[in-house]
């Protein structure tokens, strides 16, 4: 793409959104529902960012969409560089693949596998050898304190164990973002908090995190806070700690 061209994203940007707009139709082709309309977002590598928003407010839409989850009825999407507008589905996948990581409220682990395998999955399907699968695999594991829980099957852990694996999952291709939408959701809030914490340690450590959540508490830890409403942007603002992070 030139460097003329408007729907060129920021280089600074891992992920950017221009004119987006997400319509789903009824089968006689009318318009059911404009869920995304007109959003233009620039998330920079390196931002702790918050969405939030009522149900119906778009919020899992523009996830599925930064995940490469969905393609958007009109505008750009960059992913890490690449447009994912109008990319085919084996493309989508290899983007998903290479630059997203995904941690959900549910886990979303296979209960017939170990730990160790759980995390593999995603390399096995990158054709990843089998030596280095278990490496990087072992040693993302040690990462997130679970290099004693190998073996275990999911139904063998905590709440709170199973949420990190699924992290473990999220990190172990190295993606360029990670999306976690609402991740503490089933987790008590002591270890909502264990799981918080490794969160804002990742980001420390220089990771871009993307966290739907309703809890203004978990918001106030990120650097900037984006709130949806009716399918546009309402607000997009940095808080407290985002604006002590700008003045260092």
């Amino acid at each position: 793409m030139s460097e003329e061209s408007p729907t060129a994203p920021d280089d600074a940007a891992v992920i950017s959104l221009a004119g987006i707009t997400r319509t789903y139709f009824k089968p006689d082709g009318s318009i059911l529902v404009e869920a995304l309309k007109n959003i233009d977002l620039d998330i920079s590598r390196g931002e702790y960012v918050a969405i939030m928003g009522a149900s119906g407010s778009g919020k899992s839409t523009m996830m599925n969409i930064i995940g490469a989850l969905d393609q958007p009825t009109s505008g750009s999407c960059f992913i890490n560089g690449s447009d994912i507008a109008s990319m085919s589905d084996e493309e989508l996948s290899t983007v998903r693949g290479r630059s997203i990581g995904f941690v959900f409220q549910a886990f979303n682990l296979i209960g017939a596998l170990t730990v160790i395998e759980n995390v593999e999955v995603p390399l096995f399907y990158q054709a990843i050898p089998r030596l280095e699968r278990q490496k990087r695999t072992i040693e993302i594991l040690q990462r997130v304190g679970l290099g004693d829980r190998l073996g275990h099957r999911p139904n063998e852990l905590s709440g709170g164990q199973q949420q990190r694996v699924a992290i473990a999952r999220a990190l172990v291709t190295n993606p360029a973002v990670l999306l976690a939408d609402e991740p503490t959701g089933n987790l008590d809030s002591s270890t909502g908090e264990d799981i918080l914490a490794l969160l804002d340690e990742l980001h420390r450590e220089g990771l871009t995190i993307v966290m739907v959540t309703h809890d203004e508490s978990i918001a106030e830890r990120c650097d900037r806070v984006i709130r949806l409403r009716d399918g546009v942007i309402e607000l997009d603002e940095r808080t407290s700690k985002g604006e002590a992070a700008m003045s260092r």
